[in-house]
């Protein structure tokens, strides 16, 4: 009932189609990651080069069109792997057709941490833009990250499409508004219709704690890559389109990218022009918009509006974590279930296992926006890289119309990526870069783990293995574990009646004057059904039983031993702790013993 009420009910696998989005609804779901990054970036940017003073500041400009480029060539780049690929998988689908299977799996390595740290990084940020707006909630800034990531999963575990439909509204309103900030601070700006702000003038000489070197200017260009972070979901995502699919995809990845370079450059330009100075307790975006629109109704929407593409950046993971994973899981990389869908057609465990580990991060960092960014951009550009370079070695053994121009482009993409790669690792590797190293190695021998244990089970029940079926069937011996006459052990008797073979109760003898009344009441409801009464030296139910059934496998090397067992099924399912107790002790011990069968016969209890 609980489930039916935040999910939905089921959806038949036939209508998955009519699940697949639209252009403006996969703009919503997709971009939202990459398009909020805005919210953040240039703040990262500034926060770098504040260290060598406020004259510094004016380098904003430059590492920001330098960021421009990459989101240029990136943009070309993923459009060509989504006609390419339109089976999706994006940069692991490259890297394994053209790089082979190890950088595949770095690159699906790198981008699950990105899609957990996407989502501990935009809920925070998130919640930042909230306490900016109201100081007093910063207290509480992890528990309401926490129950962000909650709803994000029960809203994705309702399908993607009514998901989308749900997150639209508020992800193109804090386009609109942020689009409105920066056309009324551009405009303001280029026509002096906005002072600037005399307590802080552009280009003041006031000296930092670090001095002004090309080592400090990289750190601010690595910070401020977290900009483009979110521009492969929609490669990995391109099944989830409306046909034709890859078009759609490729249309919407342009539009995404147009938003997100005039936003970017746009606040950039603004903090520039204002000398806006990155505070501890107000969000730059939040500065921009005092000095844009006061303290009124729109400086409030634009928070809002902040805050809601935020936390809904978190979406685009939710996407995209469980179209790469199920992928995965195809090739034998992940749990098999993690290709299964759930009642309303979405990879529901992905779903599951991302929010869980986001909120996990989460919590770990404290819902700190700046201690979880070094975390941030590295898996993104170490997936960017392979994809460029594997599209590249396409190109030259592919050839086909016009491949010398698609050569060039991911030739480009993985150089600018490549360079950019080694950038953000050598300059945040200490701030805790490193940690996404260390997972993505234990994320490779996770996959290569689990791949080769599907290999030897496979080797294993493979029909290869067997010799000829034997000529007769082995026996079947049933045995019925009891503790006493009621209506759960009759039931079990009838079940078992019904099955071919030897059927035997077993009874434990643990009180003289009990095991006479046992004895008296099975003659008269045991169906002709024998009963063996165990003697129980140690007083120990389970274990007597468990002594009875390796006795008799060990006497009878050629049957099988099918242990029926009664259960009382309550009402409420908070009962359960109050019955079944020796029924659970006894199924884990002989769950794993050879020629062992376990059948469970429930008795359903209706108060």
């Amino acid at each position: 009932m609980i489930k039916r009420w935040l999910v939905g009910d089921p959806l038949k696998t036939s209508q998955a189609a009519g699940q697949r989005l639209s252009k403006t609804l996969a703009l919503a779901i997709f971009s939202s990651n990459n398009i909020s990054s805005v919210a953040y970036a240039t703040e990262e940017i500034l926060l770098v080069l504040v260290l060598a003073g406020t004259a510094a500041l004016t380098l904003s400009i430059p590492i920001s069109l330098a960021i421009l480029f990459l989101v240029f060539v990136l943009t070309i780049s993923y459009r060509q792997i989504i006609y390419e690929y339109p089976e999706g998988g994006g940069a692991y689908a490259v890297a394994k057709t053209n790089l082979g299977e190890f950088p595949a799996l770095i690159a699906a390595g790198a981008l699950i941490i990105s899609y957990i740290v996407t989502v501990a990084v935009s809920v925070a940020a998130g919640i930042a833009a909230l306490t900016s707006a109201i100081p007093s909630l910063f207290v509480h800034r992890e528990a309401l990250g926490l129950v962000a990531i909650i709803f994000m999963i029960i809203m994705n575990l309702r399908g993607i499409r009514e998901s989308g439909k749900f997150f639209s509204i508020p992800t193109y309103f804090a386009i609109g508004v942020l689009s409105l900030l920066v056309a009324v601070g551009v405009i303001g700006s280029l026509y002096k219709l906005t002072p600037v702000p005399p307590a802080m003038p552009i280009g003041a000489p006031v000296e930092g704690p670090e001095s002004l070197t090309f080592f400090l200017v990289l750190r601010a260009f690595a910070v401020g890559c977290s900009a483009v972070t979110g521009m492969e979901v929609i490669s990995n995502g391109v099944k989830t389109f409306r046909y034709p699919e890859s078009k759609n995809a490729a249309t919407t990845i342009l539009w995404m990218s147009v938003i997100l370079g005039s936003l970017f450059i746009g606040i950039s330009w603004m903090a520039y022009y204002h000398g806006i100075v990155p505070k501890a307790d107000e969000t730059v975006v939040s500065q921009l918009a005092h000095l844009t629109f006061g303290t009124g109704v729109l400086y409030y929407a634009v928070q809002i509006g902040t805050m809601l593409l935020l936390i809904l950046a978190a979406n685009s993971a939710f996407a995209g974590f469980p179209q790469l994973a199920s992928i995965l899981a195809r090739d034998g990389f992940m749990p098999h279930q993690m290709t299964t869908f759930g009642d309303r057609l979405v990879f529901s465990n992905g779903i599951i296992i991302l929010g869980f580990f986001a909120g996990l991060l989460l919590v770990i960092f404290k819902g700190d926006t700046h201690a979880l960014i070094p975390l941030y951009a590295i898996g993104v550009f170490v997936s960017f890289t392979l994809s460029q370079s594997g599209m590249v070695k396409r190109w030259f053994e592919k050839k086909g119309s016009h491949w010398r121009k698609k050569f060039c482009v991911n030739g480009v993409g993985a150089v600018t990526t490549g360079i950019a790669t080694i950038i953000i690792a050598s300059t945040k590797f200490t701030e805790g870069a490193w940690i996404v190293f260390f997972l993505v190695t234990i994320l490779i021998m996770m996959f290569r783990g689990i791949r080769s244990h599907y290999k030897a089970v496979a080797e294993q029940i493979s029909l290869d293995r067997r010799g000829n079926r034997p000529p007769l069937p082995r026996k079947n011996v049933v045995v019925i574990p009891i503790s006493g006459i009621n209506q759960a052990v009759i039931r079990a008797v009838d079940y078992a009646r019904s099955r071919p073979g030897e059927i035997r109760a077993v009874y434990v003898d643990l009180d003289p004057e009990e095991s006479a009344k046992v004895k008296i009441q099975w003659a008269q409801w045991g169906g002709g059904i024998n009963l063996i009464a165990l003697p129980s030296p140690y007083r120990s139910v389970v274990g007597s039983f468990l002594a009875y059934i390796e006795e008799l496998l060990k006497n009878e090397p050629d049957i099988w031993v099918t242990v029926v067992i009664p259960e009382i099924l309550p009402a409420h399912w908070w009962q359960n702790i109050l019955h079944n107790q020796r029924a659970l002790m006894l199924k884990g011990a002989l769950l794993f013993k050879e020629r062992v069968i376990l059948m469970d016969v429930p008795f359903h209890l209706t108060r």
